[in-house]
C-alpha cells in the first residue's frame, strides 16, 4: 500500500503576507525592508504561476497592487504590496494635470 509522506497541500500553496505600501507614496520616501511595513492580511494562495497572477489580483478590498517579492527559500512567505486606491488615483489625476 502506498504512503503520502508530509502534506502535499505546502507544494501547491504558498503563504502571502499583504503589506501596506501608502505610506511610501504619501512621504515620497524610497522603499523599506518589507517586513518594516504594516500587515493588513495574511493568505495561502496556489503557488503555480504566483508572480504572474499577483498583479491582476484584488487582494485587499480599496488597495491596488503594487508590488512583490519573492521568498529566500521554498517555505518562505511572498510579500505583496499593495496601495491604497483613492491616493493612488489621485496621485495619478495630480501627473496628468
Amino acid at each position: 500500500m502506498a504512503q503520502l509522506i508530509g502534506n502535499l497541500w505546502e507544494y501547491n500553496l504558498a503563504k502571502v503576507v499583504i503589506v501596506d505600501v501608502t505610506d511610501d507614496y504619501k512621504l515620497m520616501q524610497p522603499p523599506m525592508p518589507s517586513d518594516f511595513y504594516p500587515v493588513l492580511m495574511e493568505t495561502w494562495l496556489p503557488r503555480h504561476n504566483l508572480s504572474q497572477h499577483l498583479p491582476g489580483t484584488n487582494l485587499v478590498q480599496g488597495y491596488l497592487y503594487d508590488w512583490h517579492e519573492t521568498p529566500d527559500n521554498e517555505d518562505g512567505a511572498w510579500y505583496v504590496g499593495v496601495v491604497m486606491a483613492d491616493l493612488a488615483n489621485e496621485l495619478t489625476t495630480q501627473i496628468r494635470a
